[in-house]
């Protein structure tokens, strides 16, 4: 009994740290390559098989696919997104299909497995910016992370023996009134 319950809770922690993207295309990407060199020389790692992570900064529907602008940021082990408030700088990722732009919109969270093409310069505000140009072989879309709407109170047990009838008694109050 005690190896069965052992094997699965090694398999629930196996499968709960698995990564967002398939065996196979992991196998391709390249490790080697970070997003600072990439970024410094993109034509030297052209053709190589990159994995970066990011937020989405703009969505545009072409006639050739989407084009996503994406500012990067560091990834954990499962690939999601983390300290979003560094980035390396900014990278384009070609989808070679149609993405909803409400969908795949501004301030979402993706991973992207994508073959690297070169470099591309696009404006920002006054500036022109040379980012590495990719052509995605796979993306994963993260669930947007909705804010608690409710702060429960702390709970002090005494408040049932001795004033139940308090106000802020062991109920959940709205955060945001």
């Amino acid at each position: 009994m005690a190896r069965l319950t052992f094997f699965i809770a090694t398999v629930v922690f196996v499968c709960g740290c698995a990564h967002v993207m398939s065996e196979d295309i992991l196998q391709k990407v390249n490790t080697e390559v970070t997003f600072a060199e990439l970024q410094k020389a993109p034509q030297a790692y052209r053709e190589k098989v990159v994995l970066l992570g990011g937020v989405i900064v703009k969505t545009v529907n072409k006639n050739t696919g989407t084009l996503l602008e994406v500012y990067q940021t560091e990834i954990n082990r499962r690939g999601k997104p983390i300290k979003l408030d560094r980035s390396g700088g900014r990278f384009l990722a070609h989808w070679k299909g149609f993405l909803d732009s409400e969908i795949y919109q501004k301030g979402r969270k993706v991973t992207i497995v994508g073959v690297v093409k070169g470099e591309e310069m696009i404006r920002l505000g006054e500036i022109d910016y040379r980012c590495p140009y990719l052509v995605v072989k796979d993306i994963h879309l993260w669930e947007k992370e909705q804010p608690q709407k409710y702060m429960p109170y702390p709970y002090y047990p005494w408040y049932l023996w001795w004033y139940p009838w308090h106000p802020y008694h062991p109920v959940y109050r709205r955060y945001d009134s």
